[in-house]
């Protein structure tokens, strides 16, 4: 098969979506897939308005479409949003070649966060590009539950995996973490606003906060909270021994539409502490042993008080939080995203569209 993949998120940024996209095109391209990628780096750039860090296509819309009519796809993925995402809606809706779309990020959330108006402003944007799209997939049920009730039913489920070789308890420990006093509490992700990264440094607990990330708001948090260690990001094997060094995972958000480092810091044997909102309950079910209980004993501590989360998550098995991190895995999440490829390109959804 065919496949175009458009998204405005990639290399050199680390973060889920990047990582998610990445491994999924490995995995197609090893199951004789043909895969198009339509991203910033085949394009100018200028820095996004309100996070520099993230650079943008400049006016892809020409380019973008002669990379499609050049390829000649069998169907369209859209990942993002932004200028290439509208780029390569815009050609399939003029050319009439199907696409899917996915949710991965609460824009509308997240500049709600940054803007102080309200979020029911920028919805009809998002439900406007996913609107035509004849699958858009999504990692979690409340998600879907949450963009059928916007008017957007066309839902697929799209879950996530680990890298098996990369985020096992067994390996090395990143030297930066091996002194710092225990128990060592660990962050990983974008330095944001949206991430309610506050609820995580303001934490009173006794021994040691670390955040690995990089993210437009890492100076301000650096100067706000100086007995937080900012190791700024990591990647592969560094992230992985950061994961390990851990006592407990923190994961404050409470916008994320899933949280990929969840299941990365369970399979490296880390009990995780978080709130008891979508994304983490998906994962995690509301008594920490996955969605549908998949653990006998509970792997995570959920609470509305996060301090009480992290005391709860530290007297957990971490034998446990890694084999249920073990269970998450690229090649059953692209089996989902091939599913709902096939339903895209089913002859009567074709018709319906």
């Amino acid at each position: 098969m065919r496949i175009a993949l458009a998204s405005d998120a990639w290399f050199p940024q680390v973060n889920g979506v990047v990582r998610t996209l990445a491994a999924t095109v490995e995995h197609l391209q090893a199951r004789g897939h043909e895969v198009e990628l339509i991203t910033p780096d085949r394009f100018l750039t200028m820095p996004m308005p309100l996070y520099p860090q993230i650079r943008l296509a400049m006016a892809p819309r020409f380019t973008a479409r002669r990379i499609l009519g050049e390829f000649r796809p069998d169907i369209v993925h859209i990942a993002t949003e932004g200028p290439i995402g509208w780029s390569a809606r815009g050609w399939c809706m003029a050319q009439k070649i199907p696409f899917t779309t996915a949710f991965h990020t609460r824009f509308p959330e997240y500049l709600s966060v940054r803007t102080g108006l309200s979020v029911e402003l920028f919805w009809p944007v998002m439900q406007r590009f996913h609107g035509a799209s004849r699958a858009v997939m999504v990692a979690t049920p409340s998600l879907d539950a949450e963009l059928t009730e916007r008017g957007l039913p066309q839902t697929r489920r799209w879950s996530r995996g680990i890298d098996h070789a990369q985020f096992t308890p067994d390996g090395p420990m990143l030297p930066e973490m091996a002194d710092l006093p225990r128990p060592i509490l660990l962050n990983v992700g974008r330095v944001a606003p949206e991430k309610n990264m506050e609820a995580f440094c303001e934490l009173s607990t006794v021994g040691s906060k670390v955040v690995v990330g990089d993210g437009p708001a890492l100076a301000e948090m650096r100067r706000r909270y100086p007995d937080v260690h900012f190791l700024g990001a990591k990647s592969g094997g560094a992230l992985a021994s950061a994961y390990r060094a851990a006592d407990c995972f923190v994961f404050p958000s409470t916008t994320d539409t899933f949280g990929l480092v969840i299941i990365e810091a369970l399979a490296c044997g880390v009990p995780v502490a978080a709130y008891p909102v979508a994304g983490p309950l998906d994962i995690l079910g509301a008594d920490g042993r996955g969605e549908g209980r998949l653990s006998e004993t509970p792997v995570a501590c959920l609470s509305d008080d996060l301090a009480q989360a992290v005391s709860g998550a530290l007297g957990l098995d971490r034998r446990a939080a890694a084999a249920f991190g073990g269970t998450f895995s690229w090649e059953r999440a692209t089996d989902q995203f091939l599913a709902a490829i096939a339903h895209a390109l089913d002859p009567e959804i074709a018709s319906a569209a």
